[in-house]
C-alpha cells in the first residue's frame, strides 16, 4: 500500500515536471517571437510580416505604441507618432521613445474619433518646425463621449510649434463639425509642393443612411451647403483658403475635392506633383483615385464602379454605374467626376498611401506607389504608366477591379502587418509602415459581424516597421551600414 502511494507520488511529480517544462518552452517561444529572421519578422500577437521580394525584409523600429494612427519624421531616425485614444504625441529617436510625450490633448475616442492625423512643416518664418494635428476634441477628458455621453467640441486642425521636447503655441486652423455617429472623420494631413495644407475629412458617418445625408458635398441635389465634411480641404499654414475651386463661400472655398465617404490616405506623386488618395466603401468599392482639383469621387451615389444601393443591407453591391455624372452635383461645372484608378469589390479597408521617392529598395521600386490595408494587413505595390495618370495593371487586374483575393496576389508586396494605419518614406529613403497588431472592422459598429474586428477605442498595441534590403544591416541608431542611395 505504501509502495502504491509512492508510485502515485512519483507520477504526480513527473506530471508536474512535464507541465513546468511545457511552460518553459512556451515562454521561450514567446521570446523568440520578436526575433527577425531573413525576410520575415515575428511580432506580437503571433503575427508575422513576410515580404514577397526575397531581397527585402521588414525590421522593427519600435513596438508598444497604443493604437497608433499616424506618424511623421522630424529627421533621420526621429519619428513623431500619435495615439488615437489617449491623445498623446510621442517622439521616438533612434528606436527609443522619450519618457514623456510631447503633448497630451483631450480627445473624444468613440468609434473612429480620436487623434487622427499629424504632419510636420518646416518653414522660413521660424526655425521651430510646425507640427499639425487633427483630432476630435473632447469637452473635459479622453473618451468622455463614451464614458459620459458628452458631445465632442468638434473635429479640429491645430498648428503647434516644437520647442525642445514640447509642442506649444497652438493655433486653431480649422473648426469642423462632428455628428452623432462616430465614424468617417478621416484625418490624414499632407503638405503639398505648394507648401499648403491638405486634410481629408470623411462624411462623418451619416452617408450610409439616406435620411441623414444632407450635404451637396455628398452629391445630394437638394442638400444643404457643404460644411467641411466629405472632402479634401486645402488651406495655408495660417488656416486661410488658397483659392476657390468649386465655390467662393466658406467653407466651399476650401474644398480641393468632394464626394468622399471616408479616407485614411492621401499623398503627392513626387514626379508629377499630383495628389492621390485611398477611399473606403460601405462593405464594397474601396478605391484608389487620382485627385485633380475639383475632383468629385461620387459618394453617396457611386462607390467604386457601382451604384450605392440605398436602403439595402451593409455591404450589398449595387449595379455597375452607367453615366454617373447625371446623378452628381458639379457646382456649376466646376466639379468633375472620374472613375477610380483601382477598386476592390470586397472591402479591405485601404489606409496609408505613399510614393517611394528613392532607390533604396532597388531601382525597380523608385517612385512607385505603396498602399496599406487595415483589414488584412497587406502592403500593396503599384507601378504607374508612363504619364503617371494611371496604375499599370496586368492580367486579371487590367479592368482596374480586384474581384477576389486571388486577383490581389500580383500586387501584394508584404503581408502579416496586422492593421496598417500609415505608410511613410523616411529621410533614409526606406519605407516605414505603422500598424496595430490586429485589424478589421470596429467590433461595436457593425451588427452580426462575421469578419475579424477590433475595438476602435481600445489600447491595442502597435509597431513601426522599416522595409530594407535583406542584406542591409543597421546599427542601434538605425543607420545603414551599406552605401547610401538616397540624397539626404
Amino acid at each position: 500500500m505504501w509502495h502504491g502511494s509512492r508510485n502515485r507520488l512519483l507520477l504526480m511529480i513527473e506530471m508536474l515536471m512535464r507541465i513546468l517544462f511545457l511552460i518553459l518552452i512556451l515562454n521561450l517561444l514567446n521570446l523568440l517571437s520578436f526575433i527577425s529572421y531573413g525576410n520575415t519578422v515575428f511580432g506580437a500577437s503571433n503575427t508575422h510580416v513576410t515580404m514577397n521580394d526575397p531581397k527585402l525584409k521588414a525590421e522593427v523600429v519600435f513596438s508598444g505604441i497604443k493604437f497608433p494612427t499616424s506618424m511623421a519624421f522630424l529627421g533621420p531616425n526621429d519619428i513623431l507618432v500619435i495615439e488615437k485614444n489617449s491623445g498623446t504625441v510621442h517622439r521616438i529617436i533612434n528606436g527609443t521613445i522619450l519618457q514623456k510625450p510631447l503633448l497630451d490633448i483631450n480627445v473624444a475616442n468613440k468609434g473612429e474619433r480620436g487623434l487622427l492625423g499629424i504632419s510636420v512643416a518646416k518653414h522660413e518664418k521660424n526655425e521651430r518646425p510646425y507640427v499639425l494635428l487633427y483630432f476630435t476634441e473632447s469637452v473635459n477628458k479622453d473618451g468622455d463621449d463614451v464614458s459620459e455621453g458628452k458631445s465632442p467640441l468638434g473635429n479640429r486642425l491645430y498648428r503647434y510649434e516644437l520647442t525642445e521636447d514640447k509642442l506649444g503655441n497652438p493655433k486653431l486652423l480649422l473648426d469642423l463639425p462632428v455628428k452623432p455617429d462616430a465614424g468617417h472623420n478621416g484625418g490624414k494631413i499632407v503638405l503639398g509642393h505648394d507648401d499648403n495644407v491638405y486634410l481629408v475629412v470623411g462624411d462623418l458617418g451619416v452617408g450610409d443612411l439616406e435620411t441623414q445625408a444632407q450635404s451637396k458635398s455628398q452629391n445630394i441635389k437638394n442638400g444643404s451647403d457643404p460644411d467641411g465634411s466629405a472632402g479634401i480641404l486645402r488651406i495655408t499654414l495660417d488656416g486661410k483658403p488658397v483659392g476657390p475651386i468649386i465655390g467662393k463661400k466658406d467653407p466651399l472655398n476650401k474644398y480641393y475635392a468632394y464626394g468622399l465617404r471616408n479616407s485614411f490616405g492621401i499623398a503627392f506623386d513626387p514626379v508629377t506633383g499630383k495628389l492621390w488618395d485611398t477611399e473606403n466603401g460601405p462593405g464594397f468599392g474601396d478605391e484608389i483615385n487620382l485627385v485633380e482639383p475639383g475632383f468629385n469621387s461620387g459618394w453617396m451615389k457611386v462607390q467604386g464602379i457601382w451604384q450605392n444601393p440605398i436602403g439595402e443591407p451593409y455591404g450589398t453591391v449595387g449595379d455597375v454605374s452607367v453615366d454617373p455624372e447625371q446623378q452628381l452635383i458639379d457646382f456649376n461645372g466646376k466639379g468633375k467626376y472620374s472613375d477610380p484608378e483601382f477598386t476592390w469589390k470586397g472591402t479591405v479597408g485601404p489606409t496609408g498611401i505613399t510614393f517611394l521617392n528613392s532607390d533604396r529598395l532597388g531601382q525597380k521600386y523608385k517612385n512607385d506607389m505603396f498602399v496599406g490595408d487595415f483589414h488584412n494587413g497587406y502592403l500593396y505595390h503599384f507601378d504607374l504608366n508612363k504619364n503617371r495618370t494611371e496604375l499599370s495593371l496586368k492580367g486579371l487586374l487590367n479592368d482596374k477591379v480586384a474581384n477576389n483575393i486571388d486577383e490581389l496576389k500580383q500586387i501584394i508586396f508584404g503581408k502579416g502587418f496586422g492593421g496598417i494605419t500609415d505608410i511613410k518614406v523616411g529621410p533614409d529613403g526606406n519605407l516605414y509602415v505603422l500598424s496595430i497588431h490586429e485589424g478589421g472592422h470596429d467590433c461595436r459598429a457593425v451588427a452580426n459581424l462575421t469578419h475579424p474586428c477590433v475595438s476602435y477605442n481600445s489600447e491595442i498595441k502597435g509597431t513601426i516597421f522599416r522595409i530594407v534590403e535583406a542584406n542591409e544591416t543597421t546599427d542601434n541608431n538605425g543607420d545603414n551600414d551599406n552605401d547610401g542611395k538616397f540624397n539626404r
